[in-house]
């Protein structure tokens, strides 16, 4: 078994493995082949995102919100200063949102990069 599997695409979790000829994440359920990894790597190669103050960003990446943000469906939003850890860039976010990732607190969700700091 190959014991260097990469992160889930979809949530960035650590414990993937294999099923057959598709790689599965245990905590979103995610399933996906490696070849579309491969090839969805490839396409955000190409891509620069930059953070608030102008710091190229990867997926990965620990980033700090810079501004209090609201969230739908919460009586307090994000406030400024929190951290989020292993975000993931995407190409199809909708309104302008390129940055995929989990918040303490909120779950998942979707971030502009003019929101956030690289830490």
């Amino acid at each position: 078994m190959n014991e260097t599997l990469p992160p889930c695409p979809q949530c960035a979790g650590a414990y993937t493995y294999e099923m057959g000829a598709l790689l599965v994440c245990p905590e979103c359920a995610h399933e996906w082949s490696p070849a579309t990894a491969g090839a969805e790597e490839a396409t955000n190669a190409g891509r620069v995102v930059k953070d608030a103050v102008g710091n190229v960003l990867s997926d990965g990446d620990t980033v700090t919100v810079v501004k209090t943000l609201k969230v739908k469906g919460s009586p307090n939003g994000i406030k400024a200063g929190t951290k989020v850890r292993g975000i993931r860039l995407i190409t199809d976010g909708v309104d302008g949102h390129d940055i995929d990732c989990k918040v303490d607190g909120f779950g998942a969700m979707q971030l502009k990069s003019s929101v956030v700091k690289k830490a």
